[in-house]
């Protein structure tokens, strides 16, 4: 009996310390598993950090970097634009047609007919107008086949193939807002502007402008067309300077069709309206309708051409007065500085190559002719830049330019 309890007593010893050495082999492999841990979280750690000093020091680098480009662009000074010189030359009406009723035998269609050469009309004024920078005339009449004529007491109309009068001649751009331009029509005026651009030749006016690239310097042209609202043009006219300016020119002119038939004086909507684009940033402000010669003002050292009278004009064979002239400006152009000058050359000319018709022949005057007309226009121009305000400027001084800067 008490062997067997020895016995007993015996195994509950043994398994007690099997069961210990169990539990001493758990605590340790769980404080192997909890030291792993442990290191696996301080490796983990440490790559961390060594992650973000790394990236912290490619941000510094980076921005080191760019703060050393930044003081070289600063460092480095933009060049200044260099000045850039534009020769602009404007001409009066050009009527290139006819109007139905007139005389076929003086007209200008027989006048093409006959010289068989469209180069021939502005031969004598070529010369002129090649060696400037950009022609601009008043085309009044459409060039169109269409048959929608309205109802006026003069309605002009031009072969399509008369837009080569202006491409021999060295025209660059054309101003369609005039009070003949729509003589057959919408269709005709449309017809009008895919014919003239298609020769190579812009065409602006009313809501449309027109913006050239002129060695390197972006020249903006609008027309503006008076007879019918006067004044009322003022808010079209302000937008599309504003409209011109947006667009980047650095050079506006603006051609007004204006002022009263025979008259060599401009009125005060006129003078108005021409002040008013030059406030507004035009550098140069053309004028047309008149069918005369009117004065040239200064304003704000800027120049105003208040009427350029006809040039190559169908719409008469044989005007009472055929002066008229091409007015030169060259502009120095400096970024978007356009340079305050007197730089300008009236050549005085008539329609007519002839004295006793209109042969359609725009042609320079010489000698006392050439006089005359100077002295004419020296006249109109008396007393209008002093009325503006504007730099004045003794009719001897101009009369001397001109006769300096003229092509006889």
């Amino acid at each position: 009996m008490d062997q067997r309890k020895r016995y007993k007593k015996k195994r509950r010893g043994t398994r007690r310390k099997r069961i210990s050495r169990q539990e001493r082999q758990i605590q340790l492999m769980m404080r192997l598993v909890a030291l792993a841990l442990g290191l696996i979280v301080v490796l983990a750690a440490v790559l961390a950090v060594r992650g973000l000093g790394k990236r912290q020091d490619q941000e510094t680098a980076a921005q080191a970097e760019t703060k050393t480009e930044e003081t070289q662009e600063e460092a480095t000074p933009t060049p200044a634009p260099e000045p850039v010189t534009i020769t602009v030359s404007a001409a009066g009406d050009c009527t290139l047609g006819m109007d139905e009723d007139f005389d076929y035998d003086t007209s200008f269609n027989a006048m093409y007919e006959s010289v068989g050469d469209p180069g021939w009309f502005f031969e004598n004024v070529r010369p002129v107008f090649e060696t400037d920078d950009l022609t601009i005339v008043n085309l009044e009449g459409p060039l169109t086949e269409s048959e929608d004529l309205q109802e006026k007491t003069f309605a002009f109309k031009g072969d399509p193939s008369y837009v080569q009068v202006l491409t021999e001649g060295s025209v660059e751009a054309a101003n369609l807002a005039n009070n003949h331009s729509q003589d057959y029509g919408e269709s005709g005026y449309e017809d009008t502007i895919k014919y003239t651009e298609a020769a190579g030749i812009k065409t602006f006016g009313y809501d449309r402008t027109a913006l050239l690239e002129i060695k390197g310097v972006k020249v903006g042209l609008a027309g503006i067309y008076v007879l019918a609202d006067g004044m009322e043009r003022t808010e079209q006219l302000k937008e599309k300077i504003a409209e011109l300016k947006g667009q980047g020119a650095q050079l506006v002119i603006v051609s007004f069709h204006w002022g009263a038939e025979k008259e060599n004086y401009p009125d005060d909507t006129q003078k108005a309206l021409a002040r008013t684009a030059i406030d507004e940033g035009a550098d140069l402000v053309l004028g047309h309708h008149p069918h005369v010669l009117q004065g040239i003002e200064t304003y704000k050292g800027k120049k105003i051409v208040y009427s350029l009278g006809n040039f190559c004009f169908g719409g008469n064979s044989n005007p009472s007065d055929k002066d008229t002239m091409i007015f030169q400006q060259t502009f120095t152009v400096t970024g978007d500085d356009v340079a305050a000058d007197e730089n300008i050359n009236i050549i005085p000319c008539s329609i007519s190559s002839e004295s006793d018709y209109n042969n359609y022949q725009p042609t320079p005057a010489s000698g006392e002719e050439k006089t005359r007309i100077e002295e004419r226009i020296a006249q109109y121009s008396e007393g209008l830049t002093e009325e503006s305000g504007g730099e004045k400027q003794t009719q001897e001084e101009e009369t001397s330019e001109e006769t300096e800067g003229s092509t006889s």
